[in-house]
């Protein structure tokens, strides 16, 4: 496409004399018109040397001084020779058959075309560095972007790898408190767990996933969660997404938020609840929980608090500008508030 290109804008800039002639002039010479060649054919010249071989040797190896003096001899040196083709081939007093009889002007001075020949030269050189430029430039974004989405998948990876285990340790632990007091729960916890596992060791591996199947797990782990809750508790979900759903949604962005729920909303010993809704609506994806507060003692170490700085970078990787996140504590600290949502 790039020598294409070149072929065209140099045919068109060879030819484009050919559009002034006379339509009554039957008596084209062609010989003049190849005389005149010559021309556009030391700006092919100075342009591909600056092109090729000027700009990338020392313009962009940040040897101005070089570049410049190199197209200065360049210049000066076609200049020359372009003066000393015309003088041989362009008749002093031309005056061809098909202009009208009359007075002569008189002829400007050899400065004159030695002066534009020059500019135009110039201005070769200048086209030149600039389309050579901005092809660099472009070579340089296209790079810079491929690694941008190496380091983004990287990190995503990384992210997800930190999930797979803080979300297995604070499973485990919720098993572990089961199997203290109630033997037959804690085995229907396992088997709620396996379902999970076989959903985080398949689907958590793509980067985006129906949000009907994740609308699934969240139901599943929520029931899993549900077993080890005492009477004290009140937990109340309202998940609108069908199982069908096709939207397509990051895999485990909403499970932090809901961990952090269960984490931090339930007391052992005072009145508890957990409201979680989740919807989607003209594709937007919204996650919205309330919960009663009773922030974690030093001595829990049921979980390794990376969740929610995850969810966070998660999102400015894979949807920068694309959400919101409202989360706040009550004035009297006994509430905590969280919604999330995400345009698909």
């Amino acid at each position: 496409m790039e020598i294409l290109l070149h072929v065209i804008c140099w045919s068109i800039i060879i030819m484009f004399p050919l559009m002034f002639i006379d339509r009554n002039y039957v008596n084209f010479n062609w010989e003049d018109h190849v005389r005149h060649f010559m021309v556009p054919f030391t700006f092919m010249i100075v342009f591909y040397i600056n092109y090729l071989i000027l700009i990338p040797q020392y313009l962009f190896r940040e040897k101005s001084l070089l570049y410049l003096i190199y197209n200065i001899i360049l210049i000066s040196i076609i200049g020359v020779f372009l003066h000393y083709w015309q003088s041989i081939t362009v008749p002093p007093n031309i005056h061809p058959e098909h202009f009208k009889p009359g007075p002569r002007k008189p002829r400007p001075g050899g400065w004159t075309f030695i002066l534009r020949d020059l500019v135009g030269l110039i201005f070769t050189a200048g086209i030149s560095a600039i389309i050579r430029i901005t092809k660099k430039w472009k070579e340089i974004e296209s790079a810079r972007k491929d690694a941008e989405k190496n380091r983004t998948e990287a990190e995503l990876k990384n992210l997800r790898n930190q999930l797979n285990p803080h979300f297995l340790l604070n499973t485990l632990n919720n098993i572990y408190a089961l199997t203290a007091f109630d033997v037959t729960k804690a085995q229907q916890a396992i088997q709620e767990l396996s379902k999970l596992l076989r959903y985080m060791l398949y689907d958590n591996q793509l980067n985006f996933v129906p949000l009907g199947k994740e609308a699934d797990f969240i139901r599943n782990y929520i029931e899993l969660m549900r077993i080890r809750l005492t009477p004290n508790v009140k937990l109340e979900t309202h998940i609108d997404i069908a199982s069908n759903n096709q939207i397509l949604i990051t895999p485990l962005i909403f499970i932090s938020l809901i961990e952090n729920a269960f984490k931090h909303g339930i007391s052992s010993d005072e009145p508890s609840y957990i409201f979680i809704s989740l919807y989607e609506k003209n594709g937007e994806i919204t996650c919205e929980i309330r919960n009663s507060n009773y922030p974690k003692t030093d001595n829990d170490k049921s979980g390794s608090g990376i969740g929610l700085p995850q969810v966070k970078k998660r999102l400015e990787l894979l949807y920068p500008g694309k959400y919101t996140w409202e989360k706040n504590i009550s004035d009297d600290d006994k509430e905590y508030f969280s919604k999330l949502v995400i345009k698909t």
